[in-house]
């Protein structure tokens, strides 16, 4: 599959600097920064910094080092919240949405870590 990355979606602007955003964590291949609509009391959003669309785009096509530092940052983002389940923390969850089931609003991998409360069910069964 051919994947199209428009370099003008919003995470791409924020990574050129051209949207200002809350910064939790940046490393040499990956941002964090707090989500502007939070849905938990703590909600970031990690990302990459080169053009992937999707997380198995990411998978398929990035360097064994962008996945590495990609990964390597989602950990260093939960112990900055403290929200490691066995390091004393309450959990959290990682959402990363795909496509249009997926409902993906951004086209640009974000992987959102949310906690602070309890989430519920991952998704409801259907009837």
């Amino acid at each position: 599959m051919a994947y199209t990355y428009d370099p003008n979606n919003i995470f791409a602007k924020i990574l050129r600097g051209e949207i200002p955003c809350n910064k939790l964590l940046e490393t040499e291949h990956s941002l964090a920064f707090h989500d502007i609509r939070p849905q938990a009391p703590s909600h970031v959003l990690v990302i990459p910094k080169g053009p992937y669309v999707t997380f198995d785009h990411f998978a398929l096509e990035a360097s064994d080092a962008e996945r590495a530092d990609f990964v390597a940052a989602i950990g260093q983002v939960c112990k900055a919240l403290g929200i490691q389940p066995g390091e004393g923390g309450r959990g959290y969850r990682a959402i990363s949405n795909a496509g249009d089931d997926g409902v993906q609003e951004v086209p640009h991998l974000h992987v959102h870590i949310l906690s602070g409360r309890s989430l519920g069910r991952m998704v409801g069964r259907p009837d």
